[in-house]
């Protein structure tokens, strides 16, 4: 018999026909589609119907992921990737304000990053070390989006408030209702202090530790820079330190009515080490009347914990590298060499 050249071998498989191969695909298109519809359906829903608000509090510097991966955790959303998906595509991961959000489990995903978008109830406020309490009261007012005659009313009030708290406004991370009042803010600062600092450490210490914070750049020098002047304070001299001078110039030539815009430590001139002021240590013996600024741990630390050296003068080059000096013509030497 002859055998037929066209025919197929009997155990050979028969490839499926196109028109099939495409109906195979499209069943999975609709399959894979059907199960993301139904999965983001599922995880964008409520946990529960639980209304009772749960204070949800973001740090600053948190990601989209870490924020997510905690809404979880708490149950105020039920997944953590639809919210990372979701605000992905949207353009929303970056556009998240730190601070603490009222919110609870009853609320859709949508409904969670919409709270986002209105901002949070209460936010973080950082104040760093060595500010004076007025520049202390403009960061509250930047932070708060205090305009207008609102910040004028807010600056006034705080400074009312902070009357003689300069030195005891405690630099720290806060956080605080959009709606904070100066004398809220005022109290929170002053018992932060008195809650961090040894109740042992005396006005003189607080005073010194303040002129520290705006002489020196950083822990090691500190130490070092406290020795050097508490030496000179117990040998009569002039302590010379160039931020007593620019408190006393500032708070001579920034008015009220200017101050939100004011230079508080300008670059001083040998005319500015005249001013006739108790704060002016190149004129007065001792220390000022009282803080130029509100210190740190860090500073407050060094006062108590100095170190004895034989250097009686110091400066910075304009890099900020410090230079000290055991004898007067040594440091005379070093202004020559690093600042002219």
């Amino acid at each position: 018999m002859q055998k037929n050249l066209y025919s197929r071998p009997q155990n050979e498989e028969i490839p499926p026909r196109p028109h099939r191969r495409g109906l195979i695909f499209l069943i999975i298109v609709v399959l894979t589609l059907g199960g993301s519809f139904w999965w983001w359906k599922e995880n964008t829903k409520p946990v529960s119907n639980d209304k009772t608000v749960k204070s949800f509090i973001i740090v600053k510097g948190t990601s989209a992921q870490e924020i997510g991966s905690k809404l979880e955790k708490v149950e105020l959303i039920r997944s953590a990737s639809a919210f990372k998906i979701y605000i992905l595509l949207t353009g929303r991961s970056k556009n998240v304000p730190a601070g603490e959000y009222d919110l609870s489990s009853n609320l859709t995903l949508f409904q969670i990053i919409d709270a986002f978008s209105k901002g949070p109830t209460q936010i973080w406020v950082t104040v760093p070390e060595g500010l004076r309490r007025e520049e202390i009261a403009q960061k509250f007012i930047k932070s708060l989006g205090f305009e207008g005659g609102r910040a004028e009313l807010f600056y006034a009030d705080f400074l009312e408030q902070s009357d003689d708290m300069e030195g005891y406004l405690f630099p720290d991370t806060y956080l605080l209702p959009k709606n904070s009042t100066a004398s809220l803010i005022t109290n929170m600062l002053y018992s932060t202090f008195e809650r961090k600092v040894d109740s042992s450490i005396t006005r003189d210490q607080i005073i010194l530790a303040s002129i520290l914070e705006r002489e020196t750049r950083n822990t090691e020098e500190r130490s070092i820079v406290a020795g050097i002047l508490i030496k000179r304070l117990k040998a009569k001299w002039l302590l010379q330190a160039d931020a007593t001078v620019q408190y006393a110039i500032s708070s001579a030539n920034c008015l009220v009515s200017s101050a939100l815009s004011c230079n508080w430590w300008p670059v001083l001139t040998k005319d500015d080490l005249e001013i006739n002021s108790p704060f002016n240590t190149y004129k007065n013996l001792g220390l000022p009347p009282s803080p130029i600024a509100n210190p740190g741990l860090s500073s407050i630390k060094a006062v108590v914990e100095y170190t004895e050296s034989p250097y009686w003068f110091y400066l910075h080059d304009p890099s900020g590298q410090i230079h000290y000096a055991k004898t007067l013509s040594e440091h005379n030497q070093n202004i020559k060499n690093y600042l002219h």
